[in-house]
């Protein structure tokens, strides 16, 4: 496969990924602000924009303004943001156009619908009324998208490819929320345990949509430990850090196969497998929440800029 055909799938998948991670964080936060008093719904908004890296330039356009729906129309269709899920959506079709004979007709069509189905929702600025269906619609249309490749696709490099771009994202995204949790959400330590701090671990499950398959394995139990290692190893939760992992694993296996060797890319893989193979949750607390996570996020960037190297994504 041609590097650029490579990088047209890989980032196809982040793109849409993102977008939808992106929405279900809105979210999240919209359900806390609501609970809260303006002063705190602005920290909650606040740590929206914290979680997806954007605090630089949503200050620089709109300063300490954390309003809601300054903030929701920001990470939604703001033209000055670049990493809005408008923009993130328009750059998911054009990877896909260039790649579009290595995609099903289901998945180009798929693909193309989204596009074309939230330029229309998100052409004008989101009220608050329309704010949970606007939100829906972008996670419906990526759950269409992810049917489509899933059952269309043969499971050759294109497939790996997107794959790989798909859990890159999410486990980063997954690593984002749970390392924000713990330095932005909550006003000060000493609401560790209380029930806001239960609302707000609530809050982390709902953005990874995760709340129910919780409660499942838990009885309803908020454990604020427990969380932490369901989104961190429970390896049947598909977005906790573990499963992704595992994921990355087995579509960079199957690239090697493809090609008949394995790169630096593999190797990087297999260390931070081992990592999370032999670390339980006690040890992970012993080393440091911030410091485990903050280390994953760093070896899963080297990990997808070992995939574009060693795949010539640019030749």
């Amino acid at each position: 496969m041609l590097g650029r055909t490579a990088n047209g799938t890989f980032w196809m998948a982040r793109y849409l990924e993102r977008a939808e991670n992106t929405a279900r964080l809105i979210e999240a936060g919209f359900r806390m602000a609501l609970t809260r008093d303006a002063a705190t719904a602005h920290e909650e908004w606040r740590s929206v924009i914290t979680t997806v890296g954007q605090t630089g330039l949503f200050e620089e356009l709109y300063g300490q303004d954390y309003a809601g729906d300054r903030v929701w129309n920001f990470l939604l269709r703001d033209k000055g943001n670049p990493g809005s899920v408008l923009a993130m959506i328009e750059a998911a079709r054009s990877n896909a156009r260039s790649v579009r004979t290595a995609l099903t007709r289901e998945v180009w069509e798929a693909v193309n619908e989204t596009w074309m189905v939230l330029t229309e929702a998100l052409s004008r600025p989101v009220r608050e009324a329309l704010l949970g269906q606007v939100l829906a619609t972008i996670r419906r249309q990526a759950t269409l998208v992810r049917g489509a490749f899933d059952g269309s696709m043969l499971r050759n490099e294109a497939y790996n490819f997107s794959r790989l771009g798909t859990f890159i994202e999410r486990g980063d995204n997954t690593a984002r929320i749970l390392d924000v949790k713990y330095y932005v959400l909550l006003p000060s330590v000493a609401w560790v345990g209380s029930s806001l701090d239960n609302v707000q671990w609530e809050s982390v499950l709902r953005s990874v949509a995760g709340d129910r398959a919780y409660r499942w394995l838990n009885a309803g139990a908020m454990d604020p430990r427990g969380i932490a290692d369901f989104l961190l190893l429970d390896r049947r939760f598909p977005r906790s850090l573990h499963f992704c992992i595992d994921k990355l694993r087995s579509n960079l296996a199957g690239l090697a196969h493809e090609y008949g060797h394995e790169s630096e890319a593999h190797e990087l893989m297999r260390g931070l497998g081992t990592r999370f193979h032999e670390t339980g949750i006690e040890g992970i607390f012993d080393f440091g929440l911030h410091e485990f996570i903050q280390d994953f996020i760093a070896a899963n960037q080297q990990v997808a800029q070992a995939i574009e190297r060693d795949y010539r994504f640019y030749a």
